[in-house]
């Protein structure tokens, strides 16, 4: 080999992982997560096909990882509402802002949506599709009674497909007179016939 030859750089197998999953998510939450394919994803990762099927041998891997990732996003959404929680108690004016802005960010919103619409599908991503809504009512509860957080967390899914479909989400003026009526209605939690 010559001196001088360039040095063939060493792929990082972790990194490409790491794109194919970044890709994979992209497009999940662009087309929902039946729209994936491994052409696109190799496509969008700027990886040959074959590199897609190295990593993940099925498709529904693949899916499940992304969705996976997306889970995680919402996720630091999650921690968002509960420092908001801790600063200002379940008040409606401060969660109504924390809310407003949660819905208003289009990519959070449609990673939410891409989970919801996925485990409606496929029963085994339930629980992934779930944490957002388990989480906020478990947040909720011990301020406001696990009747009241599950109506409270209705509310916030239909915000959200709200904003999605109308290209703009409720004001917060909006979000917290909504919030106003389940919180603090005659100071009962809402009947817990679950």
């Amino acid at each position: 080999m010559a001196e001088n030859a360039p040095r063939r750089r060493r792929r990082d197998p972790a990194e490409r992982r790491r794109s194919i999953v970044a890709a994979a998510t992209e497009l999940v939450r662009e087309l929902g997560s039946a729209g994936l394919t491994h052409r696109l994803v190799a496509e969008r990762a700027g990886v040959p096909l074959g590199a897609t099927t190295q990593y993940f041998a099925t498709l529904d891997d693949l899916r499940a990882e992304a969705l996976a990732a997306l889970a995680d996003e919402v996720d630091v959404s999650l921690s968002e509402v509960a420092d908001a929680l801790i600063g200002h108690g379940p008040s409606p004016e401060a969660f109504a802002r924390t809310l407003h802005d949660y819905i208003s960010d289009e990519q959070m919103a449609r990673a939410d949506m891409a989970l919801l619409s996925a485990a409606m599908v496929d029963p085994h991503l339930r629980d992934l599709a779930l944490r957002w809504s388990t989480g906020l009512i478990d947040l909720l509860s011990p301020h406001v009674g696990a009747g009241t957080a599950r109506a409270v967390t209705a509310f916030v899914d239909g915000a959200t497909i709200h904003a999605l479909l109308h290209g703009t989400p409720m004001s917060v003026e909006e979000i917290t007179h909504t919030l106003n009526a389940l919180l603090t209605s005659g100071g009962n939690d809402v009947r817990d016939d679950r």
